[in-house]
């Protein structure tokens, strides 16, 4: 499903624990890497996915090659990539998590095309939103630990 109502994505993001980062980046000037950053600081388990950066730990964790890559399930995978680079990562995508996760393209990326063609391999999608800006304006708070 593609998501556009605000209270839907809003429940979605709270409820989220893990979270795939497609294009993850260790420049704290880039948006890749400080909001990763933020959701990290707010509880959520974060999974860098860069194959510039293999062999780096951010977050905690070491940075992977391709989603496939991520031992753990992830609840979100958000997306730092260019629209145009988007094709490319479907196939990724899809092999890589369960029906009923949660693709998020940031702000600044929409592909209505690929955002389809998630939603009904049964994947939910949020398009053109930033995960820290709607976690701050929606008072969402740090992920309860032991969950």
């Amino acid at each position: 499903m593609i998501l556009d109502e605000p209270a839907l994505i809003r429940a979605r993001l709270a409820n989220a624990r893990g979270i795939a980062v497609l294009g993850a980046h260790s420049d704290p000037a880039r948006a890749a890497c400080y909001v990763p950053e933020y959701l990290h600081r707010q509880g959520y388990s974060i999974y860098p996915v860069n194959p510039m950066l293999v062999g780096q730990t951010l977050w905690g964790r070491p940075v992977v090659a391709r989603l496939t890559d991520v031992a753990a399930p992830v609840d979100l995978v958000d997306v730092f990539r260019r629209p145009e680079a988007l094709a490319a990562h479907v196939d990724e995508i899809l092999a890589a998590v369960r029906p009923g996760t949660l693709v998020w393209f940031q702000l600044g990326i929409r592909n209505d095309d690929l955002a389809r063609r998630l939603s009904d391999a049964g994947l939910d999608v949020v398009q053109d939103r930033c995960t820290l800006a709607d976690h701050r304006a929606w008072g969402i708070g740090p992920v309860p630990q032991g969950t």
